[in-house]
């Protein structure tokens, strides 16, 4: 049975391409929702483009017929631009305001006293308190899920622990490989790491890694010694390492909670194969410039100066492998290597980053434009490292299922130039760790 979905202004902002998710049914776009977004199409940011780009498909769609009376949209279902055309005598009737909101639920009822059955009026918004307030009015209110992904809990964890007998184990010991047949394994993904426990001895272990072309399963020893002062302290942060420093996966995503070791691990690998193997031109460290909290507001000074508070996490972090005690002692260094580079993401649309390798910190407060963006820039020889806790997003128009870190590690899982790592425990100090868990 053929439905009519009316699409709140979040929901367009979000995804300009919403209106073509909702199959052979019809889609509504208030006129009030239209005036909302043309308040919008100047802002330079994410909100400002897709706006911009819902006005482009509108007009678009224009030349096939007056949006008013409906067009056909591609592939399947039809468009309309509703006007309201009866008065808001439901708003006065329920005791609500003409307030932009209220305007689509006068839409919605309207539309409800109009249909055969009012449970084929489907209102659509990321507002959670719009609906809340649809289901007093008893209007069906759902929220934008099209374009999620695993949940956190869910998300790929790029390994996995599985029981082997001690037959197979001790060929793979010997023979340092085995095909997924013989280890017992149906299916894989490229990079894919595997804790194997002893059937008749769980004591006893062995880490694999599947290869990129997911035949085969190679035993994983891992890097014990450390790199920059920096060893690793448990199985993930093991596997993690052999990610960062492989010259053939220019693509590593990390995830996991605060204090588990993503950003110094990453900064660690990288300057070690910048400045001791020399396998890249440069180390690029980025962090996308979005405030915990109330924003500080303009800052003071050049460049660097301003983006010094929102880039001191990696500072700080510098400052530990470079063992310094001051601030200058660390910008000395950095001046003398001149292969370290901190910016914000501000600046890199446009540019084509070669030959370097790249960190992008706090990655889920990106969207899917922005990670794709990001990554479109990375150039011949670089290697880019994704990394951030999808728990925390200080991004406004973001959660846990829709951000850009999520929705990579999502489609590029199966791709033989990536790999992934999900670190389950934190380093940092016992009580990060409580925090982490109980807050």
């Amino acid at each position: 049975m053929i439905k009519a979905y009316i699409l709140d202004t979040n929901v367009l902002l979000h995804d300009p391409l919403s209106i073509q998710s909702f199959e052979e049914n019809t889609v509504v776009i208030p006129a009030v929702v239209l005036e909302e977004i043309d308040t919008k199409k100047r802002l330079t940011d994410e909100i400002g483009r897709n706006a911009r780009e819902v006005a482009r498909i509108l007009d678009k769609l224009r030349t096939k017929g007056k949006l008013h009376e409906g067009v056909e949209l591609p592939g399947s279902g039809r468009l309309i631009v509703e006007l309201n055309h009866r008065s808001h005598d439901q708003l006065e009737k329920h005791g609500l305001e003409k307030t932009n909101d209220n305007r689509i639920l006068a839409i919605a009822l309207n539309m409800m006293e109009e249909a055969e059955n009012s449970q084929n009026i489907v209102l659509v918004t990321k507002d959670a308190l719009l609906r809340v307030k649809a289901d007093a009015l008893e209007v069906h209110a759902e929220d934008y899920l099209t374009d999620r992904v695993a949940q956190f809990d869910h998300i790929y964890k790029g390994y996995s622990e599985e029981w082997m007998d001690s037959d197979t184990m001790d060929r793979l010991f010997q023979k340092k490989n085995l095909r997924l047949i013989e280890a017992g394994i149906k299916t894989t993904l490229p990079h894919h790491f595997y804790i194997f426990r002893d059937l008749s001895n769980p004591s006893r272990s062995a880490l694999a890694m599947a290869d990129e072309k997911m035949e085969k399963i190679d035993l994983f020893l891992g890097e014990s010694d450390g790199i920059w002062g920096i060893r690793p302290r448990n199985v993930q942060q093991r596997m993690a390492m052999e990610l960062l420093t492989r010259k053939d996966i220019p693509l590593v995503t990390l995830v996991g909670k605060a204090g588990t070791g993503k950003t110094l691990l990453s900064l660690a690998c990288g300057m070690y194969l910048t400045e001791d193997m020399h396998q890249y031109k440069k180390l690029l460290v980025c962090r996308p410039v979005v405030p915990v909290g109330k924003d500080i507001g303009y800052l003071p000074g050049e460049k660097d100066e301003k983006l010094r508070p929102w880039m001191q996490p990696i500072y700080d972090n510098l400052e530990f492998l470079f063992n310094t005690n001051k601030a200058t002692e660390l910008e000395d260094i950095l001046a003398g290597m001149s292969s370290v580079q901190v910016e914000a993401l501000t600046y890199i649309r446009g540019r084509s980053i070669p030959d370097q390798y790249i960190i992008i910190d706090e990655a889920q407060n990106l969207t899917k434009h922005e990670v794709k963006t990001i990554i479109t820039r990375v150039g011949e020889g670089s290697k880019i490292v994704l990394m951030g806790d999808p728990k925390q997003i200080d991004h406004p128009y973001l959660d846990e299922y829709t951000n850009g870190l999520s929705y990579v590690i999502e489609r590029m899982k199966h791709a033989d130039i990536s790999g992934h790592m999900k670190f389950e425990k934190g380093e940092r100090s016992g009580l990060a760790q409580l925090a982490a868990d109980l807050l």
